[in-house]
């Protein structure tokens, strides 16, 4: 039986990326790869940013949660082969080869913005296939969690070839049984503390910001846990009777952490690696899985095709964002609400859209969206 519960948790936090990123794009903290805000921090305080301290906790390692209990459903319905060829073609081509057919575009915009971020156009004067290329690669962007998520797989499947039977699932099973299950799982979230531990505190490195950016240890502490802990019925089955509880700790150390530190890099890795952030993160994780499976287990027509379509929403929609963001906050002189609402309705409008053209057009949708048909 279908877990729609976790269908729709998915495709609402996929939904919740999109609209983190109109107020990334736009945010003054200092966080990396907007293209800057309305104003200058502190005097500028613009508290709509809050919005990234509220998600940008919780989100990623959450998709990475729901990838990992997705795997042990898959792959008790497929061989691994199976698997791990649909996986590269879901995953892999859209993050490679979609870059040359579609992302160039973002990446125009992105190479942009760097500009102006840095003064200097690199692309400056350089023949225009070299700039195509190098459009190419700045069109990553947001597809890092894709790329991410692939070598998460990849690396899975090697660990998992040391225990073919599954009996380190079984054993976790077995001891999260019970009426300590909901103390376990909170304090599991030692281990959202310990991973961010492996990221890189010294960012005059120049690797250490795509290093921080991946945090491949880091997601894939929580693509396990997925795999090994929250895939169990009885985990859900806890989570979803504790979700008023679990709610509540997550507004109340998301409070704290927001009117403790409202101003400051959300993204640097000392912001990351604090005990404050690790308490709500793990919190909200916990919350927005056991809400979800006590309150959103059913299905209908809009949330069938979310389910479906929210993949293919996420890969077109940071075009949205650089192209448009970038043309109203440089070439119009519209109030900063009006451009805030513009680009939300246009990102929520013009993705899906732009996803339902490709995805009917031969070879292109197999470039850009890793589907078949």
């Amino acid at each position: 039986m279908r877990k729609h519960w976790i269908d729709n948790l998915r495709w609402v936090t996929v939904l919740l990326v999109l609209f983190y990123h109109v107020f990334y794009f736009y945010n003054n903290k200092g966080v990396f790869g907007g293209i800057g805000g309305f104003g200058t921090y502190p005097e500028y305080p613009q508290y709509q940013d809050v919005v990234m301290y509220i998600l940008y906790p919780w989100f990623m390692p959450l998709l990475f949660i729901l990838a990992g209990v997705s795997v042990k459903y898959a792959l008790s319905k497929r061989s691994t082969k199976e698997w791990l060829k649909a996986r590269t073609r879901k995953l892999l081509v859209p993050a490679t080869i979609g870059l040359f057919v579609f992302q160039w575009m973002t990446g125009y915009f992105n190479t942009q913005v760097a500009a102006m971020a840095q003064a200097t156009d690199l692309t400056a004067g350089l023949p225009l296939v070299v700039k195509y290329l190098f459009w190419a690669l700045s069109g990553i962007g947001h597809l890092w969690f894709i790329q991410d998520l692939w070598l998460v797989s990849v690396v899975f499947l090697l660990l998992k070839k040391m225990d073919p039977k599954d009996k380190v699932h079984d054993w976790c099973g077995q001891l999260l049984k019970g009426k300590a299950t909901i103390v376990w799982l909170i304090l599991l979230g030692v281990f959202f503390w310990l991973g961010t531990q492996t990221l890189v505190m010294d960012v005059s490195n120049p690797a250490a910001g795509l290093l921080n950016l991946y945090k491949p240890v880091f997601y894939f502490i929580f693509f396990l846990m997925g795999y090994y802990v929250f895939s169990h019925d009885a985990v859900q089955e806890t989570l979803g009777k504790w979700w008023i509880p679990l709610v509540v700790c997550a507004l109340a150390s998301g409070v704290y952490l927001i009117a403790t530190t409202f101003g400051e890099n959300n993204t640097e890795p000392q912001y990351l690696a604090s005990v404050p952030h690790c308490i709500y993160g793990w919190m909200a994780c916990l919350a927005m899985m056991g809400w979800f499976k006590m309150c959103f287990d059913k299905t209908n027509a809009f949330a069938g095709y979310m389910t479906k379509s929210s993949f293919g929403i996420y890969v077109m929609h940071y075009l949205v964002i650089a192209g448009l963001g970038y043309v109203l906050k440089l070439y119009t002189t519209l109030p900063p609400l009006a451009i805030y609402l513009i680009l939300t309705v246009a990102v929520f409008t013009l993705s899906p859209l732009m996803y339902e053209i490709i995805r009917r057009i031969p070879f292109i949708r197999w470039c850009v969206l890793g589907e078949k048909k």
